[in-house]
């Protein structure tokens, strides 16, 4: 597909936003309407979303010429096949994050009747996302990503309060405590599934959403017994409202696929950030949702401004993160007589360097950068490299536009 990155990966995350709006609304309808306790509403809505999802799994896998119509969702999608050995661990670890999470996010549905107040508290979700990566990767955000995580998280605190006027402090307990650490785990596994490649490709998000479904089924069903066993076996009789379930993780797996294509794409504390506008689009699926049960839609002026003023700051944070990328490449002549290796390796550990490659031709290594400011980020960058014995000279060439094939 000839699309830039950069445009690619902000569709897939506003697409998949959107669509995660819609799901937690019919969620919300499915708490609401038949009252089933959140530990037997995960757990059933768990075993039919592996029924649904196997089945939208095979019919993917379907060729139309030399292609399965899968690959229309994720070029690099063949078809479904069987768990390889070097993704188990990843897996476990992202199944364990997703049961958690949505054992929480089912809980604080049935705390919170309303769909745009329980979205917005997954965001602050970000800030645990930055720090995580600053540890455990080499691309550690830069001061404009924390500067723009932070606008986000406190407009999606602020745009919290629920169209009811209600804060429920356990609930805010449960997502900064439970739900968040455990959505970190996932989202962190989850890309790196995506990033490792599968007999020569990178790895597809519908493989990827199978086997995490699985493990998390798996998973959650021993949480749920462990927890309250009573429970675990009234999902019997709730499943006879398999067609409502069916239809809340038929549309999840597309949320979902569209996600952790982001997440290949993207860091994902960037990816959530960008993901955050599912606050935005909440808001008129709480308007619909209002029209089938009971929610309350009064709120005093003082609490819409509240709401209004946190939107527009997810709404900034989230331009901020898309205008405020720089890429560059920097070309480098060696001087005579260091080790082209030994310079690629203290080039590599340079911050904001993304790759390096040897080149034949008037230069020997070219290197390419990403920075979130152009002012900091480049004097940095090149003042380490001005640093490094063994870098005759070199060049910075600003990208104004990329195409890729992704």
């Amino acid at each position: 597909m000839r699309i830039r990155k950069k445009s690619l990966f902000y569709l897939l995350a506003i697409l998949s936003s959107l669509i995660a709006a819609g799901v937690t609304s019919i969620d919300t309808y499915i708490s609401i309407k038949y009252k089933i306790n959140p530990w037997t509403l995960c757990l059933a809505i768990f075993i039919a979303g592996m029924i649904i999802t196997l089945l939208l799994c095979i019919f993917l896998s379907i060729p139309i010429g030399k292609k399965a119509i899968g690959t229309r969702i994720d070029p690099s999608f063949y078809r479904i096949r069987l768990l390889r050995k070097e993704e188990l661990p990843y897996h476990i670890l992202a199944g364990i994050g997703n049961a958690v999470a949505t054992i929480a996010y089912f809980f604080i549905i049935s705390i919170y009747k309303d769909p745009s107040a329980t979205i917005s508290f997954f965001q602050v979700v970000i800030l645990y996302l930055l720090l995580t990566e600053s540890i455990a990767e080499k691309n550690a955000p830069t001061l404009a990503e924390v500067e723009s995580s932070v606008i986000v998280t406190f407009g999606a605190i602020m745009a919290s309060f629920s169209l009811q006027g209600e804060i429920n402090f356990l609930g805010l307990l449960i997502v900064f405590a439970i739900l968040n650490p455990a959505w970190v785990l996932f989202s962190i596994y989850q890309r790196r599934l995506k990033l490792m490649k599968i007999n020569g490709r990178h790895n597809d998000a519908i493989n990827i959403r199978f086997w995490n479904l699985l493990f998390t089924t798996l998973f959650t069903s021993l949480l749920v017994y462990f927890i309250d066993a009573k429970r675990f076996f009234e999902v019997a009789v709730v499943m006879k409202y398999w067609q409502i379930f069916f239809l809340s993780m038929g549309v999840t797996f597309f949320s979902y696929i569209l996600y952790i294509r982001a997440l290949g794409l993207g860091k994902a504390s960037v990816t959530q950030a960008v993901k955050s506008s599912t606050i935005i689009f909440s808001i008129p699926f709480s308007i619909l949702l209002s029209k089938f049960v009971h929610i309350s839609l009064y709120e005093s002026p003082q609490q819409l401004v509240i709401k209004t003023m946190g939107i527009i700051l997810v709404v900034m944070g989230v331009i901020s993160f898309a205008l405020t990328e720089v890429k560059a490449y920097i070309f480098m002549k060696a001087s005579t007589g260091y080790s082209i290796d030994e310079l690629m390796r203290k080039i590599w550990k340079i911050k904001g360097i993304t790759s390096v490659a040897t080149v034949a031709g008037k230069y020997d290594i070219i290197a390419k950068a990403r920075i979130r400011t152009l002012g900091k980020g480049y004097e940095r960058i090149i003042r380490e490299l001005e640093g490094i014995k063994g870098i005759e000279r070199f060049e910075w060439q600003s990208i104004l536009k990329e195409w890729e094939e992704v």
